[in-house]
């Protein structure tokens, strides 16, 4: 019986370690729903800065796009309108919020195809969540240029 008690402890501590914090569950649920990036800009260091956002487009091209997120299977997408600076269309992922080493929450994300198989080698990117509410989300993502840190800052309203 004593043995039978401990093991359930044991076993009940390692399945709550694996499982998302309550506040990422939380954001998570928040998260859900379709976004518009309305700003991306740069902080942390003077000047003008132009930038390639996720390996995809130049950051103009993700001011208006449209961010859906289905939190029931983790995925989405976001969607770059056409221009003439910008390969316009859709882009699929699979995201998760994780709660990084410094208590701090992250978005993570890849990119998979339509059929949700991952087309990017198991290579993500992570962004800090800043803010995220009911209406509002400020995400974040260090860069280096010029050998400084700049921050790139993402500001989405819900739609």
């Amino acid at each position: 019986m004593k043995k039978v008690l401990i093991l359930s402890v044991v076993v009940g501590l390692f399945l709550s370690s694996c499982g998302a914090s309550k506040l990422a569950r939380e954001q998570g649920n928040l998260l859900s729903g379709t976004w518009i990036l309305n700003n991306v800009s740069f902080a942390d260091q003077p000047g003008t800065f132009k930038s390639v956002l996720f390996n995809d487009a130049q950051d103009i091209c993700f001011e208006g796009s449209n961010w859906f997120f289905r939190d029931n299977n983790n995925t989405g997408r976001y969607t770059i309108a056409p221009s003439s600076l910008c390969q316009s269309g859709d882009r699929f992922i699979r995201w998760s919020i994780i709660t990084n080493d410094y208590g701090t929450n992250e978005l993570q994300f890849k990119m998979i195809d339509e059929n949700r198989k991952d087309i990017s080698g198991g290579f993500g990117y992570r962004l800090t969540i800043n803010t995220l509410n009911a209406s509002t989300m400020v995400l974040a993502s260090k860069v280096t240029a010029n050998g400084a840190p700049v921050s790139v800052i993402y500001e989405f309203s819900k739609k």
